[in-house]
């Protein structure tokens, strides 16, 4: 089994939570275990997926759901480091408008081909 993570970092004006692995019928409820537990209060739930390669049906239904999560406590959710897959699943499934997104940045020049390590994202910059 892919290896998966969960993390939160809590900040004033945001609460990033930063996922690794595929976001699928098997980890979506590991994911909403931790972001039941967020308070947003007119704050920015900003989804870090910069780690996340795979994005199927149970995903989507995810997104929708911290969507409107989100906005329930006056909050906004934010999609950052989307890769091609999940955003080309998004975007087949028409929801690429729904969802506030930010590219991931290029990787630094000293980021070799094959790292294991992911470039930071929008959400962790815009701190």
């Amino acid at each position: 089994m892919p290896s998966f993570g969960v993390h939160i970092s809590d900040y004033a004006e945001r609460v990033v939570v930063t996922v690794v692995g595929e976001l699928d019928f098997d980890t979506c409820p590991r994911i909403t275990q931790v972001t039941d537990t967020v308070i947003i209060r007119d704050r920015t739930l900003c989804l870090d997926l910069a780690g996340v390669p795979f994005l199927d049906a149970s995903g989507l239904g995810l997104l929708q759901l911290l969507n409107e999560h989100a906005g329930v406590q006056g909050g906004l959710l934010e999609l950052s480091g989307l890769q091609s897959q999940p955003r080309r699943v998004l975007e087949l499934a028409g929801m690429g408008a729904r969802f506030r997104t930010a590219a991931v940045p290029a990787p630094d020049a000293d980021t070799h081909p094959g790292s294991a390590a992911q470039p930071p994202s929008e959400c962790h910059a815009a701190r």
